[in-house]
């Protein structure tokens, strides 16, 4: 009979920050014409708090810590999300309160947020493949806090308002931020690897 690990021999919680690139899944294996975390990640036992879409970019926190992870990603707990949108057309302040107060979507109304326009964000990295753009049409930068995550929330948020996203970037979580990591990159308390 196996007997459990004594509580000094128990591995210590491990909390991994990583900038998912573009055309990434929130998942170890690749499927189709999307990479797997596996292609950037080598490290055994640790598993996804929370997922970020193969489209979208940023912060996305690994952990080892079971506990730590339904902390992360369950929504009962209702921790922070900051997202950076590269939004079509130039956003009102009616959009802007709107997205404020909480926008009705198909699966009910959300809950309030904090919206805001921003300069595109300092050291920015090229998007591969780069954004396509319509001449005619200006793009801004909003900055959008959730503390929900359905599905998709974000772009259909925008939308909702009438400025659809172009390019989302998941700014922080919590506590935790990209710390300019270049995409593709890890980082955990004791620095960062490629």
């Amino acid at each position: 009979m196996e007997r459990a690990p004594a509580l000094n021999e128990r591995k210590a919680s491990r909390l991994i920050l990583f900038n998912k690139p573009y055309g990434v899944l929130s998942q170890f294996t690749p499927d189709g014409k999307w990479q797997g975390l596996g292609d950037f990640i080598k490290l055994p036992g640790v598993y996804v708090a929370g997922r970020l879409d193969a489209d979208s970019e940023g912060l996305l926190l690994l952990t080892n810590d079971g506990k730590l992870q339904a902390h992360i990603s369950d929504p009962r707990y209702k921790m922070e999300k900051i997202y950076w949108v590269q939004v079509e057309g130039v956003p009102t302040q009616m959009a802007l309160d709107a997205l404020t107060r909480g926008v009705q979507l198909n699966d009910g109304i959300t809950l309030p947020a904090r919206a805001r326009l921003i300069p595109e964000p300092p050291g920015l990295w090229a998007r591969v493949p780069p954004v396509r753009f319509r001449q005619s049409i200006p793009t801004f930068w909003v900055e959008l806090a959730i503390k929900e995550g359905r599905n998709r929330q974000v772009r259909r948020m925008t939308a909702a308002v009438g400025f659809p996203t172009l390019r989302l970037i998941r700014a922080g979580i919590g506590p935790h931020t990209l710390h300019g990591l270049a995409p593709g990159v890890w980082q955990d308390a004791t620095g960062v690897w490629a």
